[in-house]
């Protein structure tokens, strides 16, 4: 069974292809542009490849087993949103909000987590290498079992996160956390 695609997918009763159309024209400052409101969207196996969701709201939707590799979210609110299993490699998501987020099992290796803000959002057994969380709140964040290889934690402050049973021994970490050793050991 394939991804879906957004011109088949309805939201409020719109399609989602038309939704980002207008997003694009939002974006570019033009007439007849909205800005993206997907809150509480089934966007679940959607083809969401390379898609401009900058400041988009998607709060509480469901995006598991989406496809959003190479998507910009900078400023995008996922606040509760579902992205277990989605794959997010290399996607852009600076300065978004992911508070209580669920990226279970997620392919985010190579995404741009800058100064986001994940508080208690889960990323259990989730992909995150080469990852940038520099600056990214992660208070309450669950790691238990994620790749961290490479990923980027400088300048975070890791002191209510969950890091059990994650290699940080080739992690990028603040200075004066212990590192190079295996978290929770």
């Amino acid at each position: 069974m394939g991804l879906r695609k957004p011109k088949s997918i309805q939201h409020q009763g719109k399609t989602v292809a038309e939704i980002l159309d207008a997003h694009q024209l939002f974006w570019a400052g033009k007439e007849g542009g909205a800005r993206a409101n997907l809150e509480g969207a089934n966007l679940s196996r959607a083809d969401l490849t390379k898609v401009n969701l900058a400041g988009a709201i998607l709060r509480n939707a469901n995006l598991e087993e989406s496809d959003l590799r190479g998507a910009r979210l900078p400023g995008a609110d996922l606040s509760g949103a579902k992205l277990r299993k989605a794959d997010l490699r290399n996607t852009d998501m600076t300065e978004s909000a992911f508070p209580g987020a669920d990226f279970t099992e997620a392919q985010a290796s190579g995404v741009e987590f800058f100064r986001c803000d994940m508080t208690n959002a889960n990323f259990q057994r989730a992909q995150l290498r080469n990852a940038n969380f520099r600056d990214a709140n992660v208070d309450g964040a669950k790691f238990n079992g994620a790749d961290m290889g490479i990923t980027i934690l400088r300048e975070t402050d890791l002191s209510k996160a969950d890091l059990s049973g994650v290699d940080l021994s080739t992690t990028l970490m603040p200075p004066g956390h212990g590192a190079g050793k295996k978290a929770g050991a």
